[in-house]
């Protein structure tokens, strides 16, 4: 049997490179070795996450990446596939962040930028957060104004705390929303998780309003768990596997 000549996909200088690429470039080397041919399925996340002993949140940012350039083929309700002929890979040295790393931060700052929204907000703040939430249910059927309104409310906590530094963060952290997160949501971004991300921003909304710090940290972090974990449960197939809330690196 021939093997492969596909050319590897280039995920960037090593120095500049991130976990998900690098287990990107172990995938694909795994195929060029014939170790997994072309048009057959690829094991499931939890054994390429043993055999390369990294996280699976790690494993399904690095075949995101691989189905962005085309080395791989996700059929629902079937698998993964490797593809057959793959064309020119895209370039994704720009792609930035993983998705679960971009979580996970958020994860660690917004809970604590919630909770000095909810000591410092001005009545003026908590009616900006309110018109989010407004927007984010008039427009619960348009996904892309829904994802305005979404990225609307979490700035205008941040905006709440009347911190600078923290709006700068918190507007970076989104900004790294790319290519892969893009992917990744149209995978698993559904009504389902639009209704509950509107349930979660009122329960914020709420302790904000009350004046509660513990309540609007504990409504926040829920609600980022709830959202990674939405996004790493399984592709609808026989063999997949959930990633552990607390392995997202």
């Amino acid at each position: 049997m021939t093997k492969s000549t596909t050319p590897p996909v280039e995920f960037g200088a090593p120095a500049e490179m991130r976990l998900y690429r690098i287990v990107a470039g172990q995938i694909q080397q795994m195929i060029r070795d014939q170790k997994i041919l072309p048009g057959t399925r690829l094991p499931s996340e939890r054994d390429l996450s043993t055999q390369l002993d990294v996280s699976r949140a790690s494993v399904r940012e690095a075949l995101i990446a691989l189905e962005l350039t085309g080395v791989i083929e996700v059929r629902g309700g079937s698998g993964i596939y490797v593809n057959e002929k793959t064309d020119a890979p895209a370039d994704i040295k720009g792609a930035g962040c993983g998705p679960f790393e971009v979580l996970s931060a958020r994860r660690l700052i917004e809970g604590e930028v919630a909770a000095m929204a909810a000591k410092m907000a001005t009545d003026s703040a908590v009616d900006a957060i309110m018109q989010t939430v407004s927007d984010m249910e008039r427009f619960s059927d348009d996904r892309v104004k829904n994802e305005q309104a979404d990225r609307a409310f979490h700035m205008a906590i941040a905006t709440a705390t009347g911190n600078s530094a923290l709006i700068l963060v918190l507007s970076n952290l989104w900004d790294e929303r790319g290519h892969l997160w893009s992917k990744m949501e149209e995978h698993f971004h559904t009504e389902d998780l639009r209704r509950e991300t509107l349930t979660d921003h009122r329960r914020i909304l709420e302790a904000i309003a009350a004046r509660d710090p513990a309540g609007a940290r504990r409504a926040m972090r829920a609600h980022l768990e709830r959202v990674t974990r939405e996004f790493s449960r399984g592709w609808g197939v026989k063999g997949s596997a959930r990633v552990p809330d607390k392995k997202t690196d």
